[in-house]
């Protein structure tokens, strides 16, 4: 099989950007090791950018997550029982839309086979070979028969276990990471959310978030130890941790029910800096993985790919190489304030095991600060709704 650019994980950035080169009259085919059930199955965030809605919105692919999304215009922090209110429209003139990942997911690919964006599902052994000439390929196997894709570009877009990396090299001069001594233990149901509005808490018993995914599903978190375990959760447990950190400061309190799922998240920051090899660039996970605190990930996804689709284009339209060049440079400059913006509300709003009675009073200060600065509100409010691109 040849195409123009070979597309490696069928995730939001791989489905993202094969529809924008779709729309452009670009050849491209998705090859993705899981099935489409697995990814549909997956649990993931739900707070979209402008910049992501625009994008389904320039596609137009918006017409169920304008339907059923929610519009948020604001979120909070709550340090004990003070509530702040970031009212990120009248600070920023945009908002956010609450529209989870596998709902987006779903749009992206129910379109995929009318706009003629081809999916190869459950392809094994994916490898990328000769991503330093003028023609790279992928070689991988479905139903036990080997299959080769020749292209123009390989656009890795699969995480950050995939293949692609990998195929860019070893560059540990390069990547950035940080690991943090917690996790989220989270739980999905379907109750109503607590509060019309996403909730950010700080107490003495750590971190927790109350968010929704619906105005009928909610989805709520807690720190716990690194060490911890989702055997040592039960439901119950959970949801008295929950009613005791919102109960008293949401405008209904913590309603319960069946979990449709529990896990635990591990937190980190990463950056691979190298997103470029030859004809091989990456995008998304492959890249770089920010604290789901703020709800960058897709969104930063979303930017990569918007970058990338527009510099394939140039090529494509125009033989212009400038924008492909540059697509590093141009992508790694939002990720690293994204980067920051994760880890700085991530260390506002979480206790560390290692700070003492100093560090508890300078997050104390820093969250008075917040709570009386019209600008620091403003900053949080644009960081939160995205910066553009």
């Amino acid at each position: 099989m040849k195409t123009k650019v070979a597309i490696i994980g069928a995730g939001p950035a791989g489905l993202l950007l094969g529809h924008l080169l779709r729309s452009e009259g670009i050849d491209c085919v998705i090859v993705e090791r899981q099935s489409a059930a697995h990814i549909l199955s997956r649990i993931r965030a739900g707070v979209l950018e402008s910049v992501t809605t625009q994008l389904m919105h320039r596609l137009g692919l918006d017409a169920r997550m304008n339907a059923e999304g929610m519009i948020e215009h604001g979120f909070n922090l709550a340090d004990d029982d003070r509530m702040i209110r970031i009212d990120i429209e009248a600070l920023t003139g945009r908002y956010v839309t609450v529209y989870g990942q596998t709902e987006l997911t779903r749009d992206l690919m129910d379109a995929a086979l009318d706009r003629g964006l081809p999916i190869v599902y459950e392809a094994g052994e994916v490898a990328l070979h000769d991503v330093d000439g003028e023609r790279p390929w992928i070689s991988y196997v479905v139903d036990g028969q080997s299959q080769r894709i020749d292209a123009d570009f390989i656009a890795g877009c699969d995480g950050f276990h995939g293949p692609s990396r990998k195929a860019v090299g070893d560059h540990p001069a390069r990547t950035f990471e940080r690991e943090y001594p917690f996790g989220w233990l989270g739980i999905l149901a379907d109750v109503a959310p607590c509060h019309p509005e996403l909730i950010y808490a700080n107490g003495p018993r750590g971190f927790a978030l109350a968010s929704m995914r619906s105005p009928t599903r909610s989805r709520y978190y807690i720190q716990v130890p690194q060490a911890a375990r989702i055997e040592d959760w039960s439901e119950d447990r959970l949801w008295d941790e929950l009613a005791a950190r919102f109960d008293s400061i949401s405008d209904r309190g913590v309603a319960r029910g069946p979990a449709l799922e529990m896990s635990i998240a591990p937190l980190r920051s990463f950056v691979f800096e190298k997103m470029r090899r030859g004809r091989l660039f990456l995008a998304g996970d492959a890249a770089h993985i920010v604290p789901p605190t703020g709800a960058k990930g897709l969104n930063l996804a979303a930017s990569d790919v918007a970058y990338l689709a527009e510099a394939l284009i140039a090529w494509f339209a125009k033989g212009d190489a400038a924008p492909l060049a540059g697509y590093e440079a141009r992508a790694l400059a939002r990720i690293w304030k994204a980067e920051r913006f994760s880890w700085y509300l991530t260390k506002l709003m979480h206790r560390f095991p290692e700070d003492g009675a100093f560090e508890h009073r300078m997050q104390r200060a820093e969250i008075d600060y917040v709570a009386t600065s019209r600008a620091m509100q403003t900053a949080i409010a644009e960081n939160y709704v995205g910066l553009p691109l």
